[in-house]
């Protein structure tokens, strides 16, 4: 993973952060991988990075979201590296088709923004997420992984559905903003 953790450093070192919160977060995450040479790996019980994306229409007005089966809640794709990954946006990529059943997706060079949450999996721990916006080709057909979700949708970024959390709201909001700003 020492391709994939050079890239993780470059992107994180090179954005540009949109607010003082995610800032702070930028400097901690750089900071993480800096006294846990494991910090890519779900082994790193103190916390570990995740790539994720909000996966929107061409528009950026209707966007993904998976009814997370573990908790319940209806989230952006993403989640952990693979030993495949190489680079940050590919495995947010990975994740955004796989979850999504999408092929074709597009994700944007840099990320919107940053979330560190805790996280139930490897006995409980943090997730330190860099959240990427995507869209997908024009008309594309959801396709559900009964492994990866308990159901999958297409919402409008402006009404997503309970139960999510406002990270959620805030990932989709930024990433919204991203794909119009870039038309």
């Amino acid at each position: 993973m020492s391709r994939l953790a050079d890239d993780v450093r470059a992107v994180l070192s090179a954005w540009s952060a949109p607010d003082a919160h995610n800032e702070e977060l930028r400097r901690s995450y750089l900071a993480h991988m800096d006294a846990h040479p494991d910090a890519l790996s779900r082994s790193c019980a103190a916390g570990h990075l995740t790539a994720s994306a909000a996966v929107l229409d061409p528009t950026g007005s209707k966007g993904v979201l998976t009814l997370h089966g573990k908790v319940g809640l209806w989230l952006q794709t993403g989640g952990h590296f693979e030993d495949a990954d190489t680079t940050l946006a590919g495995a947010a990529l990975r994740e955004a088709e796989e979850e999504s059943g999408i092929r074709g997706v597009e994700v944007l060079a840099e990320p919107v923004r940053l979330d560190r949450h805790h996280v139930g999996c490897c006995g409980g721990t943090w997730h330190l997420d860099v959240q990427f916006a995507a869209v997908a080709p024009d008309g594309a057909v959801l396709s559900i992984d009964p492994q990866e979700s308990d159901d999958l949708g297409w919402f409008p970024v402006d009404g997503i559905p309970d139960p999510t959390d406002e990270a959620c709201r805030a990932l989709f909001a930024a990433a919204s903003a991203a794909v119009r700003a870039r038309s």
